[in-house]
């Protein structure tokens, strides 16, 4: 089934709610969405888990509002659907910049409603570089990629999605992954690359208190390793599993792996 949860006054996610039992919830990555999921999705209800996806606002089917592009209003956003859908014991996966949502929503409230925190190829704790901060992107990497959006989006998005996988997909997969990548709005689409730019979720790492696994692909050329390594070391008792021949997409290079580590983490294995 799905439905709509409206989190501020006219403002209105859509959520994709499969399978019976805990629940599970998946916050899709930059550009993308809830459907990234789809093989997991098919496979994680038939254990007993309830697949609750999120389209974040200005992407998927989710409404577009010209505002509300930050971690603080998207984990609020996160917060509304958790509570209107009254979920407990809640293992909340995030992908990407949705790994950064995920992260921002343990931090700012407190792990409500949550028993478990996983991060997949997550786009934190701070994506861009700094003076005191010598991992990710440099800023100039997001202004320009910030400029094709404005110009030349389909072609933007393209060229992004070529460094996902560290394996060939068939041409059909690629063309279906590109077909999700430009469903989002524009200034949605612009707006997620504005807080992968700006924002700096590092102290949020030692306020994190639920369990978390963290789940990188060594190939990733998008997320770099250093990436897991940084989050591992600032969130207490984290637990960090490396999939040796992933890049970005580790929920899809080597999947079988992935959907039974997967299955692992959420049983407490």
């Amino acid at each position: 089934m799905h439905y709509y949860i409206e989190t501020e006054p006219g403002v209105k996610l859509f959520v994709e709610d499969i399978g019976i039992g805990v629940p599970v919830v998946l916050v899709h990555g930059w550009p993308l969405d809830h459907r990234m999921y789809e093989y997991q999705v098919t496979h994680l209800p038939g254990y007993g888990y309830r697949c609750i996806s999120i389209d974040l606002r200005g992407f998927g089917y989710s409404d577009r509002p010209w505002e509300g592009y930050t971690y603080d209003r998207m984990a609020d956003d996160i917060r509304v659907v958790l509570d209107t859908l009254r979920l407990t014991s809640v293992r909340l996966v995030g992908f990407s910049m949705g790994g950064a949502v995920a992260l921002h929503y343990a931090a700012r409230h407190r792990g409500c409603r949550l028993s478990q925190l996983l991060l997949l190829a997550a786009a934190a704790p701070k994506y861009t570089r700094g003076a005191d901060y010598p991992y990710g992107m440099p800023v100039s990497t997001l202004d320009q990629l910030l400029a094709g959006v404005y110009t030349d989006r389909p072609q933007t998005v393209a060229s992004f999605g070529e460094n996902f996988f560290a394996k060939p997909v068939s041409p059909a997969f690629r063309e279906w992954f590109q077909s999700l990548s430009v469903s989002p709005s524009n200034h949605g689409t612009a707006g997620g690359v504005l807080m992968l730019r700006n924002e700096d979720l590092r102290p949020d790492l030692p306020l994190i208190q639920v369990p978390t696994a963290i789940f990188h692909g060594l190939l990733d050329q998008i997320c770099p390793y250093d990436f897991a390594r940084l989050m591992h070391q600032g969130i207490r008792g984290s637990r960090l599993l490396t999939f040796e021949q992933s890049g970005h997409a580790v929920f899809y290079d080597e999947l079988e792996l992935f959907n039974q580590r997967l299955l692992q983490v959420l049983e407490g294995r």
